[in-house]
């Protein structure tokens, strides 16, 4: 993505791509708390995407709520652990706390980008609060907030989008 451009016009276009939809007719909104919603005839998709430096990651998946995070790895994060310690679950900033450099710096944006990708598909910010969820040190979700949902149907893989990028992809079935 070109560095200062937006996002949602490259997102829109991808999706009306995706979907087979006129990008001038994406049924696509921001509802109350700002997270885009796919409306009818497209109802029965969940999209979202994240930037980060001039990546643009995008995702759509069918009877899923799915959120996305991607981080450029290129910028240094002296305050991680700091960041980790007063706003990540105890268990993690503990964990964090144990690993060596570099590979705390990376286990650093690795865990954000599941955090984020989990509260962005529900549709709630950073605001709802960082702690309330838990990974272990494979990335798996072992606790969430009740407002999340069950913590056993979520899926979160992370993963390298491309050289210099570390992403996560957040899902759960709305299918009963």
């Amino acid at each position: 993505m070109p560095r200062g451009a937006r996002a949602e016009p490259l997102a829109r276009a991808w999706l009306s791509t995706r979907l087979e939809l006129d990008p001038g007719t994406l049924p696509l909104a921001r509802d109350a708390r700002g997270r885009p919603r796919l409306h009818a005839p497209a109802d029965a998709w969940d999209a979202n995407w994240s930037h980060s430096a001039a990546g643009l990651l995008v995702a759509c998946g069918r009877d899923v709520d799915l959120g996305v995070d991607v981080e450029w790895t290129g910028r240094a994060r002296p305050r991680a652990l700091e960041i980790a310690t007063r706003y990540f679950h105890p268990d993690e900033a503990e964990w964090l706390a144990s690993l060596a450099e570099p590979a705390r710096a990376e286990a650093f944006l690795r865990l954000w980008c599941a955090k984020e990708a989990v509260l962005k598909a529900v549709g709630v910010g950073l605001v709802f609060g960082l702690h309330r969820l838990r990974f272990d040190d494979d990335l798996r979700l072992r606790e969430c907030d009740a407002d999340l949902g069950d913590v056993a149907a979520w899926q979160v893989d992370s993963f390298d989008p491309a050289a210099g990028f570390v992403a996560a992809l957040a899902w759960r079935s709305r299918r009963p």
